[in-house]
């Protein structure tokens, strides 16, 4: 017995040992095998990457880490994981490291995609990076404003207001491209991932100068189909009235747009389809001075238009993604010319039709280097239709009456090539590529063939005394060509980690003016204190301005082979060649300068930047620009003192020479504010700028063509003061407001005596001792805003296998997961309601300030932009 129950009890002790070894085993196993982690690897372009080393490691303690390669179709598939949080730590090489902490594993299928960035290459993505390091980067995210999908939903449904919120913010000068492309229309919202405001710092693949680009990244719609329908609604009753009118003008406004995205192929080809039409008419106001006495009034401006456009995007392989977008884009207006002075019968129809074909071809080659190239065909065919074939009456500020002086049609096919190489190696980051615009331009449009007349006064209308009459007589119709084209070259040389050395060449080459240019360019970009908040950039370069296809075409128009001008001194009214005292001067023409070189601007800037606590970046920059060789027109055939011309068998010669020079100085302060986990962004701007210039374009001829020294003032764009905000934020109950505000001081004008005292047949001479664009008009207050109520439907959105995929992962450590929006936007459907307001404070915004100073008007406005404008809208989101 003693014995039995010693073998029980040894037994007994021996199973309990057993079972004690056993079940931390056995519940290890029993969690582990809940957890299966997919996770896709994908380039800037969103093409997947082959081969890249994905580790993931528990957070606990002591914890083993498993690491696996990506395999061709860029996912790695770690299996057999415990619930619980770890660490992503991405590598391929070429591309900076991405690391997401404390990503959630659950029970079951998860999935992520986390996309790279190529190495010190990076633009969008700032993943897992050294923060000096990163401020130290000329091409990261330092000194850009970045909207994301809530802030891009708060702005206009209407494409063209969108459009002109974006140009406001980025302030004058900014380039706006659309994936890379410069020109068509803006895609609709809901295809948009991403708007960036970026300040040029000099960069060698830069054509422009502008302190601002603004580019605009489209979903690539790889994964699910969406879409989403939007109707707008805008009418006289919800408007106010123009305070120049003498009663509210009838107002319509309607537009639907549709538009749909998702995979043809899933992960590798996508396709995105938009379309869009807008039935509306606005208002315009007529207020002039005719000699029965005072006269307002409004006309109704028709819009028609209807857009819609393609676009494929397909994954050649593990590396490559090719796009092709097609647009076809039609808009018919009518009563154009009719408004301000211009009375009824300067009506005249506008048709224009846009066809643009585009394409580009993008990714990573052997892991160290990333080309774009990209094609661009547009095909552009305008045509004017006047109401009236009468000769123009033009009474200086006081009325204008008679035809529009516009008819025919003008076709343009323009093509654009462009390729940019990024080559990361060492501490080197060389950008090179090369650029090819141009194109074939045919019109026969007739620009006043009928002839005008131009009086000085309403008294010298009354005594049917015009000053003169002009007139261009010939064949309109030319056909030319146009090309220009540049190579460059640019090495981001990282000196330290927390100081970047830039320098680069650009050279451009254009027919028709001449020569060889290069523009030689560098910065500096240096994040001086170790907590990586504070970045420095300073630079300078050259940049060259294109001369301008329909300038050189309106030249060869008027050369005087193809039409000359025909001028009349102190002409008869209405038949020129009766007056008594008329002159019949030799024809004018227009020519260019033989030695027309192309327009420089030498620019220099210095900016500070920092990241303050709560989510809050400041910035501010001192910008110093000239331009030099610019293009004016003089009359090189003005009367001398002695009243003879220097060329008597000839009347005017306007010549469009590169003498005109200018002078920018500025300082711009931005503020921006993101709280994306509360839906909240703020970004405003605040410019003090002074510009002057003594041009105000190529064909526009100064008050005394030997006196061009007093044709130095302020520029026309010149406003001291400008101010711009962005801001949406959540309310209540589903509720989420949108503003966008807008304040500017005057801009000038022009101050002149109505007469043509020199005799050089242009009535636009200025009071002695008063210089160019000296007048001053008024302020400009507008302020915006769009109201929405969101309600979401239809359960979460549908995905691929294992759940949500909602990381890809564009900077900082948190947890995308956790970062994410709750409510409506988690919905696979959503409606949303809308009141959206413009110019909401009713603020005159005067425009149209006269300077003449025969006119009954001078130093009046006579006009104002858009009162109070109302729209009710509904979006729907599936």
């Amino acid at each position: 017995m003693d014995r039995a129950d010693h073998v029980v009890k040894g037994f007994g002790r021996a199973a309990l040992l057993v079972l004690a070894l056993l079940c931390p085993w056995a519940a290890s196993a029993q969690g582990a095998a809940d957890a299966t982690f997919h996770v896709v690897v994908v380039d800037p372009s969103g093409a997947v990457i082959v081969g890249a080393r994905v580790t993931l490691t528990p957070i606990a303690p002591d914890a083993t880490a498993q690491s696996l390669d990506t395999g061709p179709d860029g996912e790695a598939r770690l299996t057999s994981l415990v619930p619980g949080r770890y660490t992503i730590r991405v590598e391929s090489p070429g591309f900076e490291t991405a690391t997401v902490r404390e990503a959630r594993v659950r029970r079951g299928e998860n999935r992520r995609e986390v996309k790279l960035a190529i190495a010190r290459l990076a633009e969008t993505v700032d993943v897992g990076r050294d923060a000096r390091e990163r401020g130290a980067d000329p091409r990261s995210d330092a000194f850009a404003t970045v909207l994301g999908p809530d802030a891009i939903n708060e702005l206009p449904d209407d494409p063209d207001e969108m459009e002109r919120i974006l140009n406001d913010m980025a302030g004058p000068g900014a380039v706006m491209r659309v994936n890379g492309f410069r020109g068509g229309k803006l895609p609709p919202k809901d295809q948009i991932a991403q708007i960036r405001f970026h300040r040029n710092m000099f960069a060698a693949d830069t054509h422009e100068p502008g302190f601002m680009s603004i580019d605009i990244i489209t979903k690539p719609g790889l994964e699910n189909w969406r879409g989403a329908t939007n109707i707008g609604v805008r009418d006289a009753a919800l408007n106010a009235r123009n305070p120049f009118a003498p009663e509210k003008g009838d107002e319509h406004f309607r537009r639907l747009a549709f538009s749909l995205s998702g995979p043809l192929w899933k992960k590798r080809t996508s396709l995105a389809l938009s379309a869009e039409t807008v039935d509306a008419f606005d208002s315009k106001t007529i207020v002039a001075a005719l000699p029965t006495g005072y006269f307002a009034d409004s006309v109704q401006k028709p819009n028609t238009t209807l857009n819609w456009s393609a676009r494929l995007e397909h994954a050649l392989n593990a590396n490559q993604i090719l796009r092709f977008e097609g647009q076809r884009n039609h808009n018919q207006l009518d009563n154009q010319g009719i408004g301000d002075y211009d009375l009824f019968d300067r009506a005249y129809r506008q048709v224009s039709d846009e066809a643009l074909v585009r394409g580009s071809m993008a990714g990573s080659i052997r892991k160290s280097l990333y080309n774009e190239l990209r094609f661009q065909w547009r095909s552009l065919s305008t045509a004017y239709t006047p109401a009236s074939l009468a000769p123009t009456v033009m009474v200086l500020n006081a009325f204008n009456s008679g035809g529009a002086q516009i008819g025919g049609q003008q076709d343009s096919n323009e093509l654009q090539l462009a390729d940019d190489l990024d080559i990361a190696t060492g501490k080197h980051a060389i950008r090179a590529g090369f650029q090819i615009d141009g194109g074939r331009y045919d019109t026969n449009v007739a620009r006043n063939a009928g002839g005008t007349f131009t009086f000085s006064s309403l008294d010298a209308y009354n005594a049917a005394q015009p000053t003169t009459f002009t007139r261009n007589v010939g064949d309109p119709e030319v056909a030319v060509s146009q090309w220009q084209g540049a190579v460059y070259v640019q090495d981001d040389y990282r000196l330290r980690r927390e100081l970047t050395v830039s320098g680069g060449i650009r050279v451009e080459a254009q027919q028709h003016i001449g020569g060889v240019h290069p523009g030689p360019r560098g910065g500096i970009a240096w994040s001086p204190f170790k907590d990586g908040r504070t970045t420095i950039r300073a630079g300078a370069g050259v940049f060259f301005d294109w001369f301008d296809a329909a300038t050189y075409e309106q030249a060869v128009q008027l050369d005087g082979t193809h039409q000359r001008i025909s001028t009349i001194t102190s002409p008869g009214y209405p038949i020129p060649s009766s007056g008594a005292n008329s002159v019949i001067l030799p024809a004018g023409r227009v020519e260019l300068a033989s030695n027309l070189s192309q327009p420089s601007l030498r620019e220099a800037n210095a900016a500070v930047e920092r990241q303050l606590p709560g989510n809050l970046r400041v910035s501010a920059m001192f910008v110093a620009r000239r331009g030099v060789d610019l293009l004016r027109g003089v009359d090189v055939n003005a009367p001398l003192a002695d009243g003879t011309r220097p060329y008597p068998l000839a009347g005017t010669i306007t010549s469009v020479e590169s003498i005109a020079s200018s002078s920018f100085n500025a300082m711009f302060v931005n503020v921006n504010y993101s709280r994306p986990e509360r839906r909240i962004f703020v970004a405003a701007n605040y410019a003090l700028a002074r510009s002057i210039n003594d041009t105000d374009g190529a064909f526009n001829l100064p008050a005394d063509s030997h006196d061009l020294a007093a044709e130095r003032g302020p520029a026309l764009s010149d406003a001291r003061h400008r101010f711009t905000s962005l801001a949406n934020f959540p309310l209540f109950r589903k509720l989420t407001l949108g503003t966008a505000i807008r304040l500017q001081s005057a801009l000038p004008y022009n101050i002149t005596t109505g007469f043509d005292d020199n005799h050089d047949t242009v009535s636009n001479d200025r009071p002695v001792g008063v210089t160019r664009n000296t007048g001053r008009g008024g302020t400009i207050v507008d302020v915006g805003s769009r109201l929405s109520w969101t309600v979401g439907f239809g359960g979460a959105p549908r995905t691929g296998p294992g759940g949500p995929q909602v990381a890809i992962v564009r900077g900082g450590d948190a947890d995308p997961l956790r970062s994410m929006p709750s409510g409506a936007s988690d919905a696979r459907y959503r409606v949303e309601l809308y009141l959206q307001g413009y110019n909401l404070t009713n603020h005159t915004n005067a425009t149209n300030f006269s300077g003449v100073q025969t006119s009954p008007f001078f130093g009046q406005a006579t006009a104002a932009s858009a009162a109070r404008r109302l729209e009710l809208g509904a979006r729907l989101v599936f």
